[in-house]
């Protein structure tokens, strides 16, 4: 998994995100939406125009698994922008055919 320390400066969080989820949860489909322009001036806005996501993922592995165990999956492979770089972000995942 990538980390900050090895991530290309000029790569943006969307793209990260990206491809963390890409690598950890192979997913089927997958929506990255940067939605911070929406939260300029609020609270946990850094002014990077980078801090509020959200993210749409159907993955195979979320099958038999609970909402909320999802949620931390995703929350897992982005752990360390979690807790740097992204304020918000909203999930919306599912595993295939539902």
């Amino acid at each position: 998994m990538t980390d900050l320390a090895t991530t290309p400066p000029n790569t943006s969080i969307a793209d990260q995100i990206t491809a963390r989820l890409t690598v950890a949860l192979a997913p089927t489909h997958l929506a990255v939406s940067n939605d911070s322009a929406q939260h300029s001036g609020h609270m946990g806005d850094d002014g990077t125009g980078e801090s509020h996501f959200s993210v749409t993922i159907e993955s195979a592995a979320f099958a038999g698994v609970s909402r909320v165990q999802r949620q931390r999956m995703v929350n897992q492979a982005l752990a360390d922008l979690l807790r740097d770089r992204i304020h918000a972000l909203a999930i919306r995942a599912r595993a295939p055919g539902e």
